[in-house]
């Protein structure tokens, strides 16, 4: 089957993923399964399966039997995947509802909102809450939290960690659960946090880019923190949009790459701009309407009067929805004057993805 795989009939996007990660003849997809296709060249699970049907059907294999190798991969092995998926806990029961149990490993994840709404906190309650012992439904892993504002407040990981081990030191019953509390402390919930500071964009891309590294050597991150991804590239590139657009388009594939690899959830917080149309203002998220394509999905944290709403307005996998939330001094938490189930409602100017 010495063909390459230029020859395939896929869109030029998936042709380049696949060639970049080094498979060029059709023999070499055919060696590898779905789930790997999709950690090795950055490929959704759907268009991991795409490729194998075509290189499958352009290579001669058997239309009803598949290539015997194992390469296949059905809508039902996709569905089990999905319902097998880590998730990471908000410590907002209504908010992790709407998710399907919490942000998605293996995924990325922007959170957009006004200064002041708790986008830090929503991060901060994220880097505390993947570490959760396993016995209690957590994840049990480490972060790698990269600061790009000055934001990260050691003080203030230390209070949502004090919570969040009195929390599960009180719901402890067996033995497992009893023993984890022992060793799920704050010293080491301070510890299992990789903390980077970036200055600029140069800084932030060759973190970055030297992080796959990073990651193969701490096998146990399961969380990957950048806050806010917005600040430094519209802090230099206000007048060069489309050098900008062109570095951060480089910037999500590698993310989503490392994502899928590493088995890790990517969460990206960003700011919100002004867009003028029809003569009048509306604040939606800042780095342009192709960035907004980039995340898996979108959560918008606003204020509604004097409450905090969190909004998914962009997910492939739910429907949008929005919840109340509260920041309490233990952390990111449920509004508890808010009694209403998760609602759906129609998307407003606000809540619109394309941006400036």
């Amino acid at each position: 089957m010495q063909r390459s795989v230029s020859t395939l009939r896929l869109s030029p996007q998936i042709k380049v993923k696949v060639l970049n990660a080094g498979f060029h003849m059709l023999d070499d997809i055919m060696q590898v399964s779905a789930l790997e296709l999709c950690r090795e060249t950055g490929l959704s699970q759907e268009e991991a399966v795409e490729v194998l049907q075509a290189a499958r059907k352009e290579g001669g294999a058997d239309e009803g039997g598949g290539s015997g190798n194992g390469a296949s991969l059905t809508a039902l092995d996709l569905l089990q995947k999905e319902e097998e998926l880590n998730r990471i806990v908000t410590f907002s029961s209504r908010l992790d509802a709407a998710l399907g149990g919490g942000l998605p490993v293996g995924k990325t994840t922007e959170i957009c909102g006004a200064p002041g709404v708790g986008k830090t906190q929503l991060c901060l309650q994220l880097a505390v809450d993947t570490q959760v012992p396993p016995c209690f439904g957590g994840l049990g892993g480490q972060v790698v939290f990269i600061d790009t504002e000055g934001s990260f407040m050691v003080q203030r990981v230390v209070d949502l960690a004090t919570a969040a081990v009195h929390h599960c030191t009180l719901l402890a019953e067996d033995a497992e659960q009893q023993d984890a509390v022992k060793t799920f402390t704050v010293e080491s919930i301070l510890s299992n946090i990789f903390l980077v500071r970036c200055h600029d964009y140069v800084e932030l891309l060759a973190e970055i880019y030297l992080l796959p590294d990073f990651l193969s050597l701490h096998p146990k991150v399961r969380l990957l923190v950048i806050d806010s991804l917005a600040f430094p590239f519209r802090q230099h590139f206000d007048e060069l949009r489309t050098q900008r657009t062109r570095l951060l388009n480089g910037l999500a594939q590698q993310l989503i790459s490392m994502a899928t690899k590493h088995d890790l959830a990517v969460v990206l917080s960003n700011q919100m701009t002004t867009r003028l149309q029809g003569g009048r203002s509306e604040l939606v998220p800042a780095l342009g309407e192709s960035w907004g394509h980039a995340p898996t999905q979108r959560l918008l944290l606003r204020w509604a009067g004097c409450q905090r709403q969190a909004t998914i307005f962009k997910s492939p996998d739910h429907q949008e929805a929005t919840v109340n939330y509260q920041i309490t001094t233990d952390g990111f938490r449920d509004d508890d004057e808010s009694e209403e189930p998760p609602s759906k409602r129609p998307r407003t100017n606000t809540d619109q993805s394309a941006v400036l």
